[in-house]
């Protein structure tokens, strides 16, 4: 068959599709950097060609908490396997060496031969008179005599072995169920971050807070400033991390963290966005990592929580909204506007423009005032507008609202015989 043939020309369709795609402007988003601390407080590094791997199980403790849970107890339990099944290749080669695994000997056997362990006639019996001696069970049936001191020393190394899996497993597991940084997860930490005017200062922010109640003793928050660098000899940095102060006013720069905070950090000359306005901001290849840390109240380990900000994750002009109510004499926190943030009035400069001409910050401060009471005459007048809209569909849908003209009229009758 034919291919149908449409009713207008391909020739047009290709000019008008070409004549669109020329109009609409191509933007190319700019490639997004890798983060080098996730917002979960995950590392993003991954390490390679690693030669001297041995280094490893020289810490094999450290190694095995370091391990994946799947992989732990995959281990756990090899080990216990393993050491079952050794000892009762152990305990058979015993009672093999000692003739009780011939069974003619079973029915001339007087009181002079007794075997080193009663009732062990194969592997299988030797397997679970492993386990007992191991894990202490002691069912009654097979049992040690005195006959073989080879088999005595053989119950003492187990025990020992035993002794020493149990530590080191359980140890492990208590350690990977006591880790740190599950204390973390109930560490938050605002998805943005905030740029605005503070005490005449413009300050980065962000919102940190603790979702249980007991609380993280001597907690403290440092900032760093990862970004790419280029030294005057032309040596490339990477990841070069700078260290920005905290406005705090305790000098030991702890944080009682028994409700959310916001932490603030004046960007002044020491700081490496002293020179960034909000236009520069976006173009900016820089990451802003906030580290946590605290010593749990209830088990004394050191935690710490991280996360980061990048360059399109600051809001810059904005303030975050406050969470922290007074509710018949408690204090109640909504967490639901945890990050939360309202518009407010900010210089779009950089610090040193602002530190340089302090004036752009009283004008901005004007404008937004300005603005502010046109937008407040604006509702007043729209609600004005309203109201008086709402009473005339009143009127006109009940007739009875509608008040009557009065009219007074004077008789001129009345009128003239007064005169007279």
């Amino acid at each position: 068959m034919l291919a149908r043939k449409s009713i207008i020309p391909e020739e047009y369709v290709l000019a008008r599709i070409a004549a669109e795609n020329l109009r609409k402007p191509r933007i190319r988003d700019r490639p997004r950097k890798a983060r080098f601390i996730a917002k979960n407080g995950a590392c993003n590094l991954a390490h390679k060609n690693i030669r001297e791997q041995g280094r490893f199980l020289q810490d094999i403790f450290t190694t095995l908490v370091d391990l994946k849970w799947r992989h732990t107890l995959v281990i756990f339990t090899m080990s216990f396997l393993c050491s079952w099944l050794l000892f009762a290749m152990m305990w058979w080669l015993v009672a093999f060496a000692h003739g009780d695994m011939d069974p003619s000997t079973e029915s001339t056997r007087t009181a002079r031969s007794t075997p080193c362990v009663t009732c062990v006639r194969s592997f299988t019996s030797a397997f679970l008179f492993s386990i007992e001696v191991q894990v202490t069970i002691g069912f009654g049936g097979r049992m040690m005599t005195e006959e073989c001191p080879l088999a005595i020393t053989v119950l003492i190394l187990q025990n020992i072995v035993g002794l020493i899996i149990n530590a080191v497993m359980l140890g492990c597991i208590f350690m990977k169920t006591a880790q740190a940084h599950r204390r973390a997860e109930t560490l938050i930490f605002s998805r943005q971050a905030v740029i605005a005017v503070r005490n005449g200062k413009l300050c980065f922010m962000f919102r940190v807070g603790d979702l249980r109640k007991s609380m993280i003793i001597s907690a403290s928050v440092r900032i760093q400033v990862v970004r790419k660098t280029t030294t005057p000899e032309g040596e490339v940095i990477p990841i070069h991390q700078v260290d920005i102060p905290v406005d705090n006013p305790i000098e030991s720069n702890n944080i009682f963290l028994v409700a959310p905070l916001i932490i603030c950090h004046v960007i002044d000359k020491r700081s490496p966005l002293y020179d960034i306005s909000a236009a520069d901001l976006v173009l900016q290849d820089l990451e802003l990592i906030v580290i946590l840390e605290g010593v749990v109240e209830t088990t004394g380990i050191t935690t710490q929580a991280r996360t980061s900000y990048i360059a399109e994750e600051i809001l810059w002009g904005h303030r975050f909204v406050p969470i922290v109510t007074e509710e018949e004499g408690v204090y109640a926190v909504d967490y639901s506007k945890f990050g939360n943030t309202i518009k407010v009035a900010a210089p779009r400069c950089s610090a040193r423009e602002l530190d340089e001409k302090p004036s752009i910050l009283i004008q901005t401060l004007q404008k937004s005032e300005l603005s502010h009471q046109n937008s407040l005459r604006k509702r007043n007048s729209m609600r004005r507008n309203n109201s008086i809209r709402r009473s005339n569909s009143m009127r006109r849908t009940n007739p009875s609202l509608i008040v009557p003209k009065v009219q007074f009229i004077t008789p001129e009758g009345s009128q003239s015989a007064s005169e007279t």
